[in-house]
């Protein structure tokens, strides 16, 4: 139990110090070139509210790429300690990678593949000029495709390598699906990576996004599945290095490429501990905020125009409301705490 724990906390740590040495490197990075949207959602958004929140404010100025400090630290982090693993002959140390086959290779390539797309999106808005660089419908449901097509290899690795064919049901057992688990995942994760419209606040996305990393952490703890609570707790440790500088007012933004890789990331975490169905009340915030445009758009499709909220995501609602954005932000984050701490007790009390 103990070297567990330290295999956990050691690379939490280190990830951590890590993203916060990065992150200045980085950072005179993106402003020397100008990694930041060259169209504000202003120009297209007409929308009283959306003028009076004046979200779109610094669009123009706040580089949109900070997610790079997030995947970029994982990819150190891990890499450390697995050659550290193979070059020093000690026990010790051997065990305290957490880079292996059957736990945490597919979570680990999920979220660099994830991020280089979402980097490639990102680049795209930075310094693109088609109508793609708006961020437009059509641009949008050719993410969709490239996330349900990463999804199904994916889907397809846990059906076929890892034998993976029932989801667990809380308190009743395992279902037996079979290959149907393949476009089960594909559902799921592309419900994850919906959620990324959290990331429209200062600090809104880091911290939700650590909290559900750190849930999963003691889960697979609870599990014995020691590989992914390290992995978990390493990105929950380079998620908070990006807090730090992400906090009001924000150094720079996440953007696609660091959403885009820990939203799917965190669907195929969820598989792989067998939490899928509790996997809404851990990720309550991204459920929400993805729900909110949902419901958006079925109400001014059936409604004749009616909108259910001022604006969507409700984070931009409440903004609308009158509510300082930091008041928004820390709510989530209390709303994300909490909704954490159910789902883990939830796992362990319903196997």
């Amino acid at each position: 139990m103990y070297i567990d724990l330290v295999k956990i906390f050691i690379p939490t740590t280190v990830a951590f110090f890590l993203g916060l040495f990065l992150t200045p490197v980085a950072t005179h990075f993106f402003f020397k070139y100008k990694m930041w949207k060259k169209y504000s959602r202003d120009a297209s958004f007409d929308n009283p509210d959306f003028s009076k929140i004046q979200n779109g404010k610094g669009e123009l100025n706040t580089p949109r790429v900070g997610g790079i400090i997030v995947w970029f630290s994982i990819f150190l982090t891990t890499m450390i300690f697995y050659i550290l693993s193979i070059l020093i002959d000690s026990e010790s140390i051997e065990k305290i990678s957490f880079l292996s086959r059957n736990q945490t290779f597919i979570p680990f390539f999920t979220l660099l593949f994830g991020s280089f797309i979402g980097l490639w999106d990102d680049l795209i808005q930075i310094y693109g000029h088609s109508k793609f660089a708006h961020d437009d419908a059509s641009w949008r449901k050719w993410k969709a495709l490239l996330i349900a097509t990463m999804s199904l290899l994916i889907g397809l690795w846990f059906f076929y390598k890892l034998g993976m064919n029932s989801i667990h049901i809380p308190f009743m057992g395992e279902l037996y699906i079979g290959i149907l688990i393949i476009p089960f995942f594909i559902i799921v994760a592309l419900a994850t990576f919906s959620g990324g419209v959290i990331d429209g606040l200062d600090g809104l996305s880091g911290g939700v996004l650590a909290s559900i990393f750190a849930s999963y952490s003691v889960i697979a703890y609870a599990n014995n599945q020691i590989d992914i609570a390290a992995f978990c707790g390493v990105v929950t440790g380079c998620t908070l290095a990006f807090l730090w500088f992400n906090i009001p007012p924000a150094r720079f933004y996440m953007g696609e490429t660091g959403i885009m890789g820990l939203t799917i990331t965190i669907a195929t975490i969820a598989f792989l501990t067998n939490t899928v169905l509790i996997l809404p009340i851990i990720a309550l915030p991204l459920v929400i905020s993805s729900g909110s445009v949902i419901l958006q758009m079925a109400s001014k499709r059936f409604r004749n125009g009616k909108k259910l909220f001022k604006l969507a995501p409700i984070h931009h609602h409440f903004e609308a409301l009158g509510w300082p954005s930091y008041k928004v932000t820390m709510r989530f984050w209390v709303l994300s705490v909490v909704s954490a701490i159910v789902g883990i007790i939830l796992v362990i009390i319903s196997r």
